[in-house]
């Protein structure tokens, strides 16, 4: 395909979204002892109570993180299947390692990308599994 873009827009829309950010970004904040959602729902959690304390409702926020959770990976899964799985692990392994050894979360990340491109690009693995 001259002048075509070599990643397509699934691939990069994956590769940002589940690899980059469900997988490398969850590991780095894990190495760093942050977890962003877990900042951002302590706040809003402290601001529905002031504003509206109910206890159905506290536990609408406690069961919700795991409902996002499952349907990151859910859809990590459904745009990638198996290899698309196994690209967010590799990338969520980067993000731990990425102050320790940081060549080798190097190589890590650089695996998920490449096998998070392979998994979302449909033609690719058509002709692979063709052969």
């Amino acid at each position: 395909m001259p002048g075509g873009n070599l990643v397509g827009k699934k691939s990069k829309s994956y590769l940002w979204e589940s690899v980059i950010g469900l997988g490398f970004l969850s590991g780095l904040w894990t190495t760093v002892g942050i977890n962003p959602e877990q900042v951002v729902y302590t706040a809003v959690t402290n601001a529905i109570e002031k504003s509206y304390p109910d206890p159905l409702l506290r536990t609408l926020f406690i069961v919700l993180p795991t409902i996002l959770l499952l349907v990151s990976i859910w859809g990590a899964y459904r745009n990638g299947k198996e290899l698309g799985l196994v690209s967010v692990i590799l990338a969520y392994c980067a993000g731990l390692l990425i102050f320790s050894a940081t060549g080798i979360a190097i190589i890590l990340l650089v695996a998920a990308l490449i096998s998070g491109w392979v998994a979302t690009d449909r033609r690719l693995a058509k002709k692979l599994s063709h052969k």
